[in-house]
């Protein structure tokens, strides 16, 4: 084999082992931007519009989005230059973490819309007398000596 041919080899395998080393770095940064179990089940808030604004910060992504498209864009190249052990399965991990973003993304969404629904509806109930202190026409049946019940 001559001199030529060693270095390319020896040039594809480092190569390789970049690709591959970039793949996982980048699998780990996505995974490092999602939030955190906890993060998303515990909140401090006093109110329910506090809840759903920190449960909407908690939902952020940030950036892990972007390291997955890196991951992808390097595991493409890797795959054909035959740089995995396992390719179906590293595939399959990227599906998965893609499917958690998605999921993570559009529970983002939900909560955002619902806290914006939230101030508009407590502001209609206010409107309408219900604000303070629940329903306000058990209050009303009750001055007016109404004894029917409602079925």
């Amino acid at each position: 084999m001559s001199q030529s041919t060693l270095d390319d080899d020896e040039l594809l395998g480092e190569a390789a082992s970049e690709i591959r080393a970039d793949v996982e770095e980048n699998v780990a940064a996505a995974r490092s931007e999602l939030p955190a179990a906890d993060a998303i089940w515990e909140t401090g808030a006093e109110n329910t519009l506090g809840v759903l604004n920190s449960l909407k910060s908690s939902l952020d992504v940030g950036e892990a989005a972007d390291h997955l498209r890196d991951a992808r864009k390097w595991f493409m190249v890797g795959e054909r230059a035959d740089a995995f052990e396992d390719p179906d399965a590293l595939e399959e991990e990227l599906d998965d973490l893609a499917e958690l973003i998605e999921t993570v993304e559009a529970a983002r969404e939900q909560v955002g819309e619902l806290a914006r629904t939230v101030p508009e509806l407590r502001g209609e109930l206010e409107e309408t007398g219900t604000g303070e202190g629940g329903d306000g026409d058990e209050s009303e049946a009750d001055e007016d000596g109404d004894d029917e019940t409602e079925e």
